[in-house]
């Protein structure tokens, strides 16, 4: 019987790729030995994570403990050998090894501290060998720092109760602490444990928002080994500055400013903001609807910067309501009509009509608005945004994060089963996809998403170009009725900052909000995805987990995993974040205390962890063959299958 031909199974340049590194019938076998072998392996673990803001710290403490997967590696191997405050101290110096080592070294001295760093040590190494024991060596070595690979191998893959090797384990131990090494080793091991503990990371939207430091949850993001994210709607608005968003820009400058954040776009992004600030004084004064939003610890760092950013703040907000009319009336297909005010005021009488009712308008600032054209900018407003756009897209800095987080990000992810998507699907009132046509074309559910994902990559690709169909998207995904991102019926920005009566200030949510936990609609959005309804999950951001309710959704077909990890969202939810696992046992949902601080977890010696709940637990340990990685590396098996019979038919 002929052989099928390997151009039927790869590409011919493929195909030279692969014989280059296969060139022996020998090599092909053990390649295919090696393959089916990973195949038996177990699952490795994935970790996700939601609704960052800004909060580097806690962010970091998750992703150093792994949501508790250290802490239960201790437990399951260590359990009756350490007491809970051992336990407790092993889990610390894994998480903080610098910190810990400082901690411990201003207790103990001498013989007492090297024989701690022995006891480490030994703990240390059996506990990667626990986490190193689901991959190949080959993946190991990978995870280990080169500078003590070589010793840390030796370590792990030798009997320490080896009669002939004894002397050997015990001069390397004594030669670790004369030479001073037992620190940097120590050091080393801790790191790896932390990324072979966690094989993954999913981001489920928002790095960006209103903590002050997600300059350096990118960096983290950046150097982490395995990664993914999914836009969330505050990404959108760096994503489209960076794409050439004028409105975009606007408001996260606005966001920045209502929550005392302006030294992120300054500070850790190097923007020059004199000419607004410069602006903003002569034109702006005080007004209460304007002054900067404190979460508990937050201060400012000078005398008058409270009414310096009231008045940036209203700057801001008045060009970028300007900007929102002249996108309004560019697209018509964005049906926003409602959400041009600045053309539906009356200014003699200082009132809005919505819906029918007319509103009295409290805590003006409209002194730059010419009423007869009131979406005009002025010469000066003009000039100052298209300087700040060109600080935006020349901050070297930015762009490297935006680049990343672009290559790395998507509107969703289907990743071994389950459906990974920050916001929301739009759907109508009776659970059907949500109809939006945009240049003529409509678009529903799953094409809908890829839609708008194909947009988001051609304005980022364009920069230079700031009002086509492409960048204004990136606004209406911020705030569009039908946004994925968004979720709701309306932004009322507007009506918050001048409308004293509060049933103005409501945002209706997309009916998605509330089907999401019927088990029948997220199995028909599951398919929607070509994802099994029955084994596979719907995995969502974006909205917090309010105290007393839970994430786990829809007989766990719904998985809610923001819980807060914004300190303004702490007294709504009671927690300080969820996070979600899935290992080769099943999924867990993880919520978190709100995390204090890095010192007084080392002080007080108790981690921040609050409790893990299992969401469900299959019956047949998941295998990496259960995988979308297992299903490549069957893919290569077959290919690898068609070389070897075609040089076995030579």
């Amino acid at each position: 019987m002929e052989q099928p031909s390997i151009n039927s199974h790869i590409d011919a340049f493929s195909a030279r790729l692969i014989r280059q590194k296969f060139p022996t019938k020998q090599a092909v076998i053990t390649e295919i030995m090696n393959l089916k072998a990973i195949l038996h392996l177990p699952k490795a673990t994935e970790h996700f994570v939601s609704d960052l803001h800004g909060e580097f710290d806690a962010f970091d403490y998750v992703l150093r403990n792994g949501s508790g997967s250290i802490k239960q590696k201790i437990h399951a191997h260590m359990d009756g050998f350490l007491t809970p405050r051992h336990i407790e101290d092993l889990a610390i110096l894994v998480y903080y090894p610098e910190d810990e080592i400082d901690h411990q070294k201003k207790h103990l001295h001498g013989d007492v501290l090297d024989q701690w760093y022995l006891d480490v040590v030994s703990r240390l190494l059996t506990l990667l060998q626990a986490a190193a024991s689901k991959y190949t060596r080959s993946k190991v070595r990978k995870a280990l720092d080169p500078n003590f690979a070589y010793i840390t191998e030796e370590f792990l893959y030798n009997d320490a109760r080896d009669f002939n090797k004894h002397e050997y384990s015990s001069q390397l131990l004594t030669d670790m602490l004369s030479l001073h090494q037992a620190e940097p080793f120590i050091i080393a091991t801790c790191y790896s444990i932390q990324r072979l503990v966690v094989d993954h990371l999913h981001v489920v939207g928002d790095v960006y928002d209103r903590g002050d430091q997600p300059d350096k949850i990118m960096e983290r993001l950046i150097a982490y080994p395995s990664v993914d994210i999914q836009w969330g709607n505050h990404d959108i608005l760096w994503l489209g500055a960076m794409a050439g968003s004028k409105l975009c820009m606007l408001t996260l400058l606005r966001i920045c400013a209502r929550y005392n954040n302006l030294n992120i776009v300054e500070d850790a992004y190097g923007i020059n903001l004199r000419h607004l600030v410069a602006f903003a004084e002569q034109h702006y004064g005080e007004n209460p609807s304007f002054c900067p939003k404190l979460v508990p610890g937050d201060s400012y760092s000078f005398t008058g910067e409270k009414e310096q950013l009231t008045r940036i703040h209203q700057a801001i907000a008045i060009m970028q309501f300007k900007l929102e009319g002249q996108t309004i009336e560019r697209r018509p297909e964005f049906k926003m009509d409602a959400r041009n005010l600045l053309r539906q005021i009356d200014y003699k009488q200082q009132t809005l009509a919505i819906d029918g009712k007319t509103y009295p308008l409290e805590n003006t600032c409209f002194q730059m608005i010419d009423p007869k054209n009131p979406n005009k900018l002025t010469p000066e407003e003009n000039e100052i945004i298209n300087s700040l756009l060109l600080s935006f897209q020349n901050s070297t800095k930015l762009k490297r994060h935006l680049d990343f987080m672009l290559h790395k990000g998507s509107l969703y992810k289907c990743y071994n089963g389950n459906l990974l998507v920050h916001g929301c699907l739009p759907v109508t009132a009776d659970g059907k996809w949500q109809k939006v046509v945009f240049n003529g074309h409509t678009y529903a559910g799953k094409q809908l998403l890829d839609f708008c994902q194909e947009q988001i990559e051609t304005a980022y690709a364009h920069p230079d170009q700031t009002d086509d169909f492409a960048t204004d998207l990136l606004w209406y995904l911020w705030e569009g009725e039908h946004s994925p991102l968004f979720g709701k019926k309306k932004m009322t920005t507007f009506e918050r900052y001048f409308i004293k009566d509060k049933k103005t200030h409501h945002e209706e949510k997309n009916a998605y909000f509330d089907l999401r936990k019927d088990e029948k609609f997220c199995q028909n959005i599951l398919v929607e995805f070509d994802l099994d309804p029955h084994s596979g999950h719907i995995i969502n951001g974006h909205t917090p987990i309010k105290k007393g309710q839970s994430g786990i959704m829809a007989h766990t077909k719904m998985l809610v995993i923001d819980g807060g990890y914004s300190k303004a969202y702490h007294h709504t939810t009671g927690i300080g974040g969820c996070t979600l696992l899935y290992n080769s046992y099943g999924l867990q949902l993880v919520t978190h205390h709100p995390f204090t601080s890095k010192q007084e977890i080392i002080e007080k010696r108790h981690d921040n962890l609050s409790k893990i709940k299992t969401v469900n637990q299959v019956e047949r340990r998941k295998k990496v063959a259960d995988t979308d990685t297992g299903k490549a590396l069957q893919h290569r098996i077959e290919v690898l299958r068609v070389l070897l019979n075609e040089d076995d038919a030579i």
